[in-house]
């Protein structure tokens, strides 16, 4: 085939453009494509509820500091205590330690929107899915800070063999010693918020999307990548066990089983909200009593009452019909040219009174 024999770039740049219109048209067919601003509102909208509520789920130190050992003792039981051979190679090697604080401040932050400017503006028909996804899994994320505030191996006591890389390489990027926050801005962030790892599942997501989604070889196996590498960073950063990792991917699960539950039940208030604003603003009306039939001529000769006017002007509309069926009064008797029985009726007079006679009353 002539398909067979094209450059791959070629061949994958058309099927990406038909892959945008097929979800064009599928988003036509279902609903319009949102609008940028009232999407861009709502995510603001949506993530300073998220900031907000992570500060308020603050919970006491202690509580925080008991969960994150109990959460140590529970690997190294398992044999998956990562944590500390990474935090080690991180700590000792600039040339890792500090990319690797780089990637944990900002790609949180940065490669989230950009997927989803992506989907938004390539697949519109992934759109809605997806980020409703992202946020259903970030609000059971915020529901972990606030049932199970833990300390992060960062902040936990020397004595546990952790070194806070995000201080110990400060002066290269612009965050401080609490956090990945900007240097003064610590307050601002609550950094007991490490069960579930959002940083682990923001990046599953993007991973998951731009697999199923991207045309590009790269692309997809960049995808791939990138929520690997992030469970790497955060370990070896030490801002999350690798317990937290599992649970930021679990959430990620929850939050792709809840998605189609939570877009039908926004979906029906919607619908909900659109029908209570076009109902009117009054009581409607009782509707006005139908006009009784008019009575057929064949009902009302059947009752011997007198024909209505609709009937007789119906009648007279038609003479010839009448003419035809009124009867002759000579009974089949000729005359002479001129002549006519005393009585009989000429054919014209005939056709004008049989409207209002009737054979019974003919003479």
């Amino acid at each position: 085939m002539e398909t067979a024999r094209m450059p791959y770039r070629a061949s994958a740049a058309r099927a990406d453009r038909a892959d945008a219109g097929a979800d064009a048209g599928a988003t036509h067919r279902s609903r319009p494509r949102p609008r940028w601003w009232t999407e861009l509102a709502l995510l603001v909208v949506v993530y300073a509820a998220y900031s907000a509520g992570r500060l308020l789920a603050r919970g006491d130190v202690s509580t925080a500091v008991g969960n994150g050992l109990a959460i140590l003792r529970v690997e190294k039981a398992l044999l998956l205590n990562a944590e500390h051979p990474l935090n080690r190679l991180f700590t000792s090697t600039p040339a890792i330690g500090i990319p690797a604080d780089f990637a944990y401040a900002s790609l949180h932050y940065l490669v989230t929107p950009a997927v989803l400017v992506w989907l938004f503006r390539r697949r519109p028909a992934r759109y809605r899915a997806a980020r409703t996804w992202l946020m259903v899994s970030t609000l059971l994320g915020l529901v972990g800070f606030t049932l199970m505030p833990t300390c992060p191996p960062r902040l936990l006591d020397a004595g546990h063999g952790f070194v806070d890389t995000m201080a110990q390489y400060s002066a290269y990027g612009w965050w401080g010693t609490e956090a990945s926050a900007p240097r003064g801005l610590g307050g601002m962030t609550n950094q007991y918020a490490a069960m579930p790892s959002l940083h682990v599942g923001w990046a599953l997501w993007c991973g998951v999307l731009l697999w199923k989604h991207a045309r590009t070889p790269l692309v997809r196996w960049l995808g791939l990548a990138y929520p690997l590498v992030i469970t790497v960073v955060v370990m070896g950063t030490a801002n999350h066990y690798f317990l937290d990792a599992v649970a930021g991917a679990a959430v990620m699960g929850a939050g792709a089983l809840l998605t189609r539950p939570a877009t039908r039940a926004v979906e029906r208030v919607r619908i909900r909200l659109t029908a209570a604003g076009k109902a009117p603003h009054h009581p409607s009306q009782a509707p006005a009593p139908s006009q009784a039939p008019i009575p057929s001529q064949t009902s009302a000769s059947s009752q011997g009452s007198a024909p209505s006017p609709t009937s007789a002007s119906s009648q007279a509309s038609s003479p010839a019909r009448s003419a035809r069926s009124a009867p002759i009064v000579s009974g089949g008797c000729e005359t002479s040219a001129g002549e006519r029985f005393p009585g009989q009726r000429t054919r014209s007079s005939t056709s004008t009174s049989s409207a209002g006679d009737t054979p019974a009353t003919a003479r």
